[in-house]
């Protein structure tokens, strides 16, 4: 099967990127998040061998990308001075760096345990169906589903 151009795929998932990327890693990172992205599927899409759900793959790499993001915040060092930690770098993003529809279902949704919260950004914010973020999160279908349920029943909970 031929692969559509390149720029027919960024013109018309640019948007889901960049929704995702920002909603995954914060407004100060979510730009960068979206560019890597491109970056890598640029890089790949010559060896791509399907273009079946290109939309689910794009969206995986940025969450990839996203979790590379995490992982290096996790690891920069932090500098001390006059015996109190100074916070080095952006701020991590929090519920109050993502542009809220409803501020206090975001403060929810963060409290959320990490895979959780990812399931339910992927399958709410990026629509993807639980194939894809089973794919993205390295889990099964089930587990996916599970993670979604799992994560809607304590937003539900916390709603009573």
């Amino acid at each position: 099967m031929a692969l559509p151009p390149f720029q027919q795929l960024v013109d018309a998932h640019w948007r889901d990127v960049a929704r995702l990327a920002r909603a995954l890693a914060g407004p100060i990172d979510g730009d960068d998040v979206a560019q890597q992205a491109w970056l890598q599927a640029y890089a790949a899409y010559p060896s791509l061998r399907s273009a079946t759900n290109l939309r689910g793959w794009l969206l995986t790499i940025t969450h990839r990308c996203a979790a590379d993001v995490h992982r290096a915040r996790a690891r920069r060092a932090t500098p001390a001075t006059d015996d109190v930690l100074v916070a080095h770098g952006p701020p991590v993003a929090g519920p109050e760096s993502i542009e809220p529809i409803d501020p206090q279902l975001w403060q929810r949704i963060w409290r959320l345990p990490e895979r959780q919260r990812e399931a339910l950004v992927l399958r709410y914010v990026a629509d993807l169906d639980h194939a894809a973020i089973a794919a993205a999160l390295d889990t099964s279908s089930a587990m996916s589903r599970r993670l979604v349920s799992d994560a809607l029943a304590t937003l539900r909970k916390a709603d009573s």
